[in-house]
């Protein structure tokens, strides 16, 4: 066995970060400057989940399976974002007009494109279980971490926020069922973008348009078909499959108050008390497909639904893929 070292898991925070669509811009100030008064001192203004943060169960919903009421930041335990951990590859396809299939760890290559649909589910775990060594049995209270390969491309841009893989309420059971205790996932939100307000769910139902011109749910069904779509939209669902159908895949989502393809891994996970980490980065590809120690802390926000937090993982050097180069950023004019 070698020493352990450390690797950042956490993209760089800066005002110029990229961030959720309709997040505001973080502002960065000097109350003191070093010419003026001798002292450095920063404020800043900005929406918590910004660059990579961890997710509390009141962001996203108002009661958890149990009934209680959904917990805050503070309310969780100190070590609920930390602990054994390890990194699945997902194999599947972003989407759209930058549509890559994702090799194994770090390349700059990519496979041929197979046009299937982008919802990571079961058998996407199932098989990257497999291909990391690991019983999905063994997940019991360990933090998962995913590599889509989806924040090598980290940016303000389509590309990462709108057509990214991403995972909905099967996987959110498989999570579940496993008794996994935290997600950290290297892409825009837990759930695939046409499962948020990006799409035609939530209050906003932005239907953002898309590369093309029309709307990216328009897209989706341009590329994959209605049914395929139909699981990013539950009037949609309900028209092609019926109620009875949707309230079979949705339905316990909706006898606890929640729009049933709204975020529904977020809330699956989060109603059963698996917290999660959104916009996982850094030098992910070395440690993907391995296990590790995963550390994690969120601010002891009083009533907090979330923050931003640095994320790392403490693992032997031996076990580092070697053949992966540090990590650098592109975005904001450092090319």
């Amino acid at each position: 066995m070698g020493k352990k070292v450390w690797v950042d898991l956490a993209h760089p925070f800066s005002a110029e970060i990229p961030r959720w669509p309709y997040f505001d811009k973080p502002e960065i100030t000097n109350a003191h400057t070093m010419a003026k008064g001798g002292v450095l001192t920063q404020k800043i203004t900005c929406t918590m989940h910004t660059g990579t943060h961890c997710d509390a169960p009141r962001h996203v919903m108002e009661y958890e399976f149990d009934g209680r009421r959904a917990r805050y930041t503070h309310e969780m335990p100190v070590d609920a974002y930390t602990g054994d951990a390890v990194c699945l590859e997902i194999h599947i396809n972003n989407w759209g007009p930058y549509a890559k299939t994702r090799k194994a760890g770090y390349n700059p290559d990519y496979d041929k494109i197979t046009r299937v649909p982008t919802l990571i589910g079961p058998e996407h775990l199932d098989d990257a279980c497999k291909r990391a060594g690991i019983d999905p049995k063994e997940l019991e209270g360990m933090v998962v971490c995913l590599n889509t390969g989806q924040h090598r491309d980290f940016d303000d841009s389509k590309n990462y926020y709108h057509y990214a893989a991403g995972t909905g309420v099967d996987a959110g059971r498989w999570f579940v069922e496993h008794k996994v205790k935290c997600v950290a996932m290297d892409s825009q939100a837990l759930d695939h973008p046409l499962l948020t307000a990006m799409g035609n769910n939530g209050m906003t139902r932005m239907n953002l348009i898309g590369a093309s011109g029309i709307p990216i749910t328009e897209e989706y069904k341009n590329e994959f078909g209605e049914e395929a779509y139909a699981e990013f939209d539950k009037f949609e669902y309900i028209r092609i499959f019926g109620q009875e159908a949707y309230d079979k895949k949705f339905g316990d989502l909706e006898a606890i108050g929640n729009w049933g393809t709204w975020e529904p891994c977020h809330k699956m996970m989060l109603g059963h008390g698996i917290v999660g980490v959104e916009n996982l980065g850094g030098d992910l590809d070395k440690v993907s497909g391995k296990r590790f120690r995963f550390y994690c802390f969120p601010l002891r926000w009083y009533l907090g639904d979330g923050s931003m937090a640095r994320c790392a993982a403490e693992i032997d050097e031996d076990d580092i893929n070697k053949d992966v180069p540090d990590r650098t950023y592109t975005y904001g004019g450092n090319i």
